[in-house]
């Protein structure tokens, strides 16, 4: 199992949506219950059995908060620039383009902005490469080199 890598800005915002879930979201969900109670027959009633799902999907929600939680390894905000890892902020170019990214952990990936999870095949292959490296990436159709050109 790859370890659960994450910044100390993800592992609050992890903790501050279990304390939401398990605060309002799950008072929110028992006040549905209770009203859809008022309409009778629960067997029947789509009130009741939309909120008893919303209150299975809060709980697994929680279950999987607190599974991450229990095995995060906060990134240091000090570490070696000589190598690409979790945390580090990688300039690298091929033929076609340079690439600017940051690699995190999977709870925190957003390709978007260019946050790049070290499970994925991008993060797996640049993963302890050093400056100067030559770094091979199987793209869908093909294979990309890329030249490790900085590491912050």
């Amino acid at each position: 199992m790859a370890k659960n890598y994450i910044s100390q800005e993800g592992f609050k915002k992890l903790q501050d949506e279990k304390e939401e879930l398990k605060t309002t979201k799950r008072k929110e969900i028992a006040e549905r219950l209770e009203e859809a109670k008022k309409f009778g027959d629960l067997s029947e009633n789509a009130e009741y059995q939309e909120a008893r799902d919303a209150q299975e999907r809060n709980e697994r929600r929680i279950a999987e908060l607190d599974d991450l939680i229990k095995t995060a390894t906060i990134v240091s905000e000090k570490r070696k620039h000589d190598m690409v890892e979790v945390g580090s902020t990688v300039r690298a170019k091929s033929e076609e383009a340079t690439i600017n990214f940051t690699m995190v952990g999977s709870e925190e990936t957003d390709p978007q902005t260019w946050r790049i999870s070290n499970e994925s095949p991008l993060g797996v292959a640049f993963m302890g490469k050093k400056k100067g490296d030559v770094v091979e990436v199987h793209a869908p159709h093909k294979k990309i080199r890329y030249t490790i050109v900085e590491i912050e």
